[in-house]
């Protein structure tokens, strides 16, 4: 594996890291709300805030499981775990907002491109 895809890998972990951090540890303030675009108030419902948190530790643990596959240099689930980001990204495109595509697959896609050389 390059050390491009390498490189694009590791940032789509940090990237979900990242996520989780706003998802799960600050779900409701008022960055979560700008990167979200959800009011403060409505992140701070019950419901909303629990969905968030749940979808927090799913981006955790997509990152941890990326991260081991690098360290192990298992390229079939680094592409795997590439190829799933990325469709949950188009997803995310098609149903809430079309920049989600390459704001949470961009570095996915990256990754998974310089994967193949």
């Amino acid at each position: 594996m390059s050390i491009v895809s390498i490189f694009f890998s590791i940032l789509a972990a940090v990237e979900h890291i990242y996520i989780f951090y706003l998802e799960t540890i600050i779900t409701d303030s008022k960055k979560t709300s700008e990167v979200f675009g959800i009011e403060e108030e409505s992140l701070k419902e019950k419901t909303v805030s629990t969905l968030f948190k749940n979808q927090g530790v799913y981006n955790l643990l997509l990152s941890i499981i990326l991260i081991i596959s690098i360290a192990k240099n298992d390229l079939f689930w680094i592409r795997i775990l590439l190829s799933y980001i990325i469709l949950v990204a188009l997803y995310g495109g098609y149903s809430s907002n079309i920049k989600i595509i390459w704001k949470q697959g961009g570095l996915a896609m990256l990754g998974l491109f310089f994967s193949l050389f």
